[in-house]
């Protein structure tokens, strides 16, 4: 243990010996932090993850740099479907200690299987998603979310606690009951999940079994430990005999069971053979007349099906529309904020991720005013997101970075030339001859304008090129991206 003032190793005196600093306090609070530690650790151990979550964080608390409880943490987090939390706790514990720390093999072995960390972080995200569309009402279209991302991530207990309470929500009891269930088996003290078994007992009627009460051998489990207790409270043992004695008696039960079931099978079933075949016989018949039947409320329901998911795709589709405009928004409020802090080029950053075409009609003045206050700032970052975007073959992208630093700048031939080309590889022929057009009028009699009568030529002929053909290459995009930045 090292001084908190000096960092010299301690000794067992309540001072430092290197600066004489008062340590009492700082080894009662790692003493506390190791208490908390092994509770969280035990509770962990029978799966009382709530629990240990509880004990682990109070041990971090008293000493951020115990490692085993935040590596301890981040398992339970792991476990309970909390995947981002617990690479997080790991990914502290490494920078606390880079060597020696089993937190590193932790996360090399997420690392290993990155699609399944991806899928994992995907369902964290569509469970905010399905939470929204819980707030906004379409519960329907958050059930079907719910049960996907429980498919993908069995062990998100959040999910299984929200689409138990929309199962409550609509007197699923049973259904409500199961998902709750499998939440219990993963965290066995978890107060949602046992709030909500509580819920679907009072209003079912029927207490939840949570694990068997008899087995095949020792008959009720709860009758068994009874007599456990008793014989430890008075401290006599059963004979060793009666066990065995039990277990024979069931052995001979089962033996005479089976003698019993064989003389059946050689006595009577011959005869009742006959009868169970044509019996079955002339169920099948009916049952294959029932089928076509059956086919034709299958059909209907499949159509339904695809019905809802059609409009579960457009839902989402609204959702993605909602989300892009909303960050706009909060871009350009982030923009005004920091230049009427002064803070200029913090509001050229914020703004250049604003997407206008986002914007309202009056939103959209402001954002126009405010570009044209920042032109100086936001012309390199427009141009070289515009070329970044291009190298990239994201035409759509370039075409729209670069279409706001021609705004700014209608003089640079290297905008010009390169927002052209985006609209020619993107097969918008009229907005590229109009560029190209701009060109030549800008830079009469000179290589440029010859080079831009020629991509204007053959627009004539052809509207699409691949990013092949194109006479740009990306080497030169390269270049022209590097001369941007540096200037």
């Amino acid at each position: 243990m090292k001084c908190m003032n000096c960092g010299a190793e301690l000794t067992e005196s309540a001072y430092c010996p290197n600066c004489g600093c008062d340590v009492s306090v700082q080894k009662q609070a790692i003493v506390l932090s190791g208490i908390y530690y092994n509770q969280g650790l035990e509770k962990a151990q029978v799966r009382d993850l709530s629990g240990a979550i509880d004990q682990l964080k109070r041990s971090l608390k008293f000493n951020k740099m115990n490692i085993p409880a935040r590596n301890l943490l981040g398992l339970v987090y792991f476990e309970t479907g909390e995947v981002v939390a617990a690479l997080s706790e790991w990914v502290i514990s490494k920078n606390i200690q880079p060597e020696d720390n089993i937190a590193t093999e932790y996360i090399e072995n997420l690392h290993k299987d990155a699609n399944r960390l991806d899928l994992i972080n995907q369902t964290i995200k569509k469970y905010n998603i399905a939470l929204k569309n819980c707030l906004d009402g379409n519960e329907d279209v958050a059930m079907i979310q719910l049960k996907k991302i429980l498919a993908q991530n069995p062990k998100l207990v959040k999910a299984y606690h929200l689409l138990a309470l929309l199962y409550i929500d609509k007197k699923q009891y049973e259904k409500a009951r199961k998902l709750l269930k499998k939440a219990i088996r993963i965290d066995k003290t978890n107060t949602t999940t046992l709030r909500f078994l509580k819920e679907v007992d009072e209003q079912t009627g029927t207490a939840t079994v949570l694990e068997p009460k008899f087995s095949l051998w020792g008959g009720r489990r709860s009758d068994t430990g009874q007599e456990g207790a008793e014989n430890v409270q008075t401290g006599s043992m059963q004979p060793a005999y009666r066990a065995p004695r039990a277990r024979f008696s069931a052995l001979n039960i089962i033996i005479g069971a089976l003698i019993g079931a064989a003389a059946v099978w050689f006595l009577f079933i011959p005869a009742r053979t006959s009868s169970i075949n044509r019996t079955a016989n002339e169920k099948v018949t009916r049952y294959s007349s029932d089928m076509a039947s059956y086919s034709a409320q299958i059909q209907n329901l499949n159509k339904r099906v695809e019905e809802a998911e059609k409009t579960s795709s457009t839902a989402s589709a609204q959702v993605t529309t909602a989300n892009t405009r909303a960050t706009s928004y909060e871009g350009l409020i982030s923009a005004m904020n920091s230049y009427q802090q002064g803070s200029t080029d913090q509001a050229a950053s914020s703004l250049s991720e604003v997407d206008p075409d986002q914007l309202s009609s009056d939103t959209r003045a402001i954002f126009d005013s405010l570009s044209s206050q920042l032109g100086s700032q936001l012309l390199p970052i427009y141009k070289q997101a515009g070329l970044s975007a291009f190298q990239s073959r994201d035409y759509k992208t370039a075409a729209t970075k670069l279409e706001l630093a021609h705004k700014i700048d209608d003089q640079d031939y290297d905008i010009m030339n390169y927002l052209a080309h985006s609209y020619r590889l993107m097969g918008d022929s009229a907005n590229a001859d109009k560029i190209f057009e701009l060109i030549i009028s800008t830079f009469p009699g000179t290589s440029k304008a010859e080079d831009a009568a020629k991509y204007l030529s053959s627009n004539a002929t052809t509207t699409t090129d691949s990013a092949e053909e194109a006479s740009l290459t990306l080497s030169t995009a390269d270049s022209l991206a590097e001369s941007t930045a540096s200037s």
